[in-house]
């Protein structure tokens, strides 16, 4: 199957017709318009992950991703250019060290890259074999020869050489925020966006005397910036791997008001409602907070129903979203209480097709209406949208962006 064309010219048009889409959806509710946040044309993307293929008749294996459905077609690529410059720069380099040696290469059938802006990369090496002594020593050469860490996986194993982490350095407001991006966790794709989305976040929250609840809050992406313009944070998050890696980042950043629990959102609306006690919240005095505002950034299916009258209490609601769709449903079960008071839309997946089809590994988008999947392809949408709310003439205003 040919490669697809990247296409950066195209891009202007499709921002454009993202920011219809957007105009279109939050149309019943007043919104007003949108403030649109550009991404890098080409080099954006942080992390990806490949099959690996073999031709017909050779042992040579090539970088492959295919069409959502087809597992048969392979799109092979040497380059990948939405990927960050590093990725690009490790790749034939890579791909040689696996050609060239056979304990690395044998049994290798998915590579995963993990980069950040401030340079450090991180690999995951699959196997359909056990891994052993003589692989870690290749790896250990490998990860000395490129300057990264190497994580080898394997069913049931997993052997680190180096950090199981990427450590990564984002501005907000002046101020120079570190983070540690585990290997396997999720991250946000696009960094320059992300730096957006994080400034713009932290400029509608602004200077507050009250406490913040934060939903999904990950390894504390949103957290560090928006600790700092407020008096205490309630934090939750449910994955272990995001809820250490949180932890590490409020201690490395000197960030000491924030109270994490792990807990989903849903757990933590029926502890907020009486339904029932969990442990993890025995040593904190939810009644000792003063919430005025609440901060979402929930998955693409949205916040449930009960979650989403959860917010409904407080007089500010920060919205962020990766799923346009279900932020219009959310939206419209606040409506008649909140109303947007400023929206955004940040370009997360350039030149993706508004709603068209992404893949966990980050294919590429270009011209077409099909997205190359790696694997089972996951839905993506091109565009992430938050929100903000706060009183105003006696009627909760609902701030979207």
């Amino acid at each position: 199957m040919s490669r697809p064309a990247f296409d950066p010219a195209a891009y202007d048009a499709q921002l454009a017709e993202k920011k219809a889409r957007l105009v279109e959806l939050l149309a019943p509710f007043a919104a007003p318009e949108p403030e649109v946040f550009e991404s890098p044309r080409e080099y954006y993307r942080l992390r990806t992950e490949f099959r690996l293929w073999r031709e017909a008749g050779s042992e040579n294996r090539h970088y492959a991703m295919f069409e959502a459905g087809d597992k048969h077609s392979p799109i092979f690529f040497e380059d990948f250019p939405i990927a960050s410059l590093r990725i690009n720069e490790l790749m034939p380099r890579l791909k040689a060290a696996w050609q060239g040696n056979h304990t690395l290469g044998f049994k290798l059938f998915q590579v995963e890259f993990l980069t950040t802006l401030a340079g450090d990369a991180l690999i995951t090496l699959c196997y359909h074999r056990p891994l052993d002594n003589a692989w870690e020593a290749a790896a250990t050469l490998l990860a000395e020869e490129l300057q990264v860490s190497v994580v080898g996986r394997s069913k049931g194993k997993r052997i680190v050489v180096g950090r199981p982490y990427v450590e990564e350095e984002l501005q907000v407001a002046g101020r120079r925020y570190r983070y540690r991006q585990p290997e396997g966790a999720f991250t946000q794709p696009n960094g320059e966006v992300c730096q957006k989305m994080l400034g713009w976040a932290y400029d509608v929250l602004g200077e507050r005397d009250d406490d913040l609840l934060e939903l999904y809050c990950g390894n504390g992406n949103f957290t560090l910036p928006l600790a700092t313009r407020v008096r205490k944070v309630l934090a939750t998050e449910i994955s272990k791997t995001s809820v250490n890696a949180a932890l590490a980042n409020l201690a490395d950043n000197g960030i000491d008001n924030v109270t994490l629990v792990r807990l989903s959102a849903e757990e933590l609306t029926e502890a907020l409602n009486e339904v029932r006690p969990f442990r993890r919240l025995a040593d904190i005095d939810l009644k000792s907070y003063d919430f005025g505002s609440v901060f979402v950034d929930p998955p693409r299916a949205g916040m449930d129903p009960d979650t989403c009258e959860l917010t409904r209490r407080f007089e500010r609601i920060l919205y962020i979203s990766c799923n346009p769709e279900t932020l219009a449903q959310n939206i419209a079960q606040l409506h008649d209480s909140h109303r947007i008071e400023r929206c955004a839309l940040f370009d997360q997946f350039p030149l993706h097709p508004p709603y068209g089809v992404g893949c966990a590994a980050g294919a590429p988008l270009g011209s077409v209406g099909k997205v190359p999947a790696l694997g089972d392809a996951s839905l993506k949408i091109a565009s992430a949208c938050s929100f903000t709310t706060r009183k105003l003439r006696g009627l909760t205003d609902f701030c979207l962006a």
